[in-house]
């Protein structure tokens, strides 16, 4: 045989093991939930939590719920919900809720410990995270999973407006549901609790306005049932009903 031949018969081999190792790795990927499945690549790392394993928000992320045993918890979350018509927007303002991310909002996690309710969101979700020098507070760069788009992104605070913080239900969908005859310090709590706030793609954000689950849900269609149980989780936490419709939608992210 001669060399010429070997040399090829080689070069096949080693063609062939290299093709293995990136299937194998393709597997890994899918399975733990990489960027290209919409689940991204930091799910095994820690960074996107189930919802219904995180009850108070603190856990960074939002994990998509796969499992039919998941999926009928998450259903009977949201079977729980009351409905009502969605009431005028009459006398809404932002203020109503308090500055935006005050530190002072008592009876929520994270309140009162020297950083901004922004800041504590971002140093949460994020990972690789840089401070501004001589601070623990200020975030001026870090990378983010978003989970309502499924992308990575690296953001830095020169273009802020990249990353916004959404609150899963809206500040003007909850004054329509009854937030509007809260005390002030009620509605302080659910503009400034992690369970309500998701660091995400600003555009996605900018999108969704203040619709609830029957006219917005996240592009990335693997979260959808997990962003119902987040909405829904607020919902139940501050005794807000949800439109008819509203939870149809939510309980049908969740049908198997």
């Amino acid at each position: 045989m001669s060399h010429r031949l070997l040399s090829v018969r080689g070069k096949r081999a080693v063609l062939t093991v290299a093709v293995a190792a990136v299937l194998v790795a393709g597997c890994d990927d899918l399975e733990s939930g990489g960027a290209s499945s919409g689940s991204g690549p930091d799910a095994a790392a820690g960074y996107a939590v189930s919802p219904l394993a995180n009850p108070d928000g603190t856990k960074p992320g939002l994990a998509a719920l796969t499992s039919e045993a998941d999926k009928s918890k998450a259903r009977k979350t949201i079977e729980e919900l009351t409905t009502k018509g969605r009431g005028p927007k009459t006398g809404y303002a932002r203020d109503e809720f308090g500055y935006a991310w005050m530190d002072t909002a008592d009876g929520v996690p994270l309140a009162r410990n020297g950083c901004d309710t922004r800041n504590d969101l971002l140093k949460l979700h994020g990972r690789n995270v840089q401070f501004r020098a001589g601070s623990d507070c200020v975030v001026v760069s870090m990378d983010l999973y978003d989970p309502y788009t499924g992308k990575d992104i690296v953001w830095q605070k020169a273009k802020a407006a990249e990353v916004q913080i959404d609150h899963v239900v809206p500040l003007s969908y909850s004054w329509q549901m009854g937030a509007a005859r809260w005390p002030e310090s009620k509605r302080k709590q659910l503009a400034n609790d992690v369970l309500n706030l998701l660091p995400v793609e600003g555009r996605a954000n900018s999108s969704k306005g203040d619709s609830g689950p029957a006219a917005w849900l996240p592009p990335n269609k693997k979260i959808r049932c997990s962003y119902a149980v987040r909405f829904a989780q607020v919902a139940d936490k501050y005794e807000l009903p949800v439109t008819t419709a509203d939870k149809a939608t939510m309980l049908k992210q969740c049908q198997d």
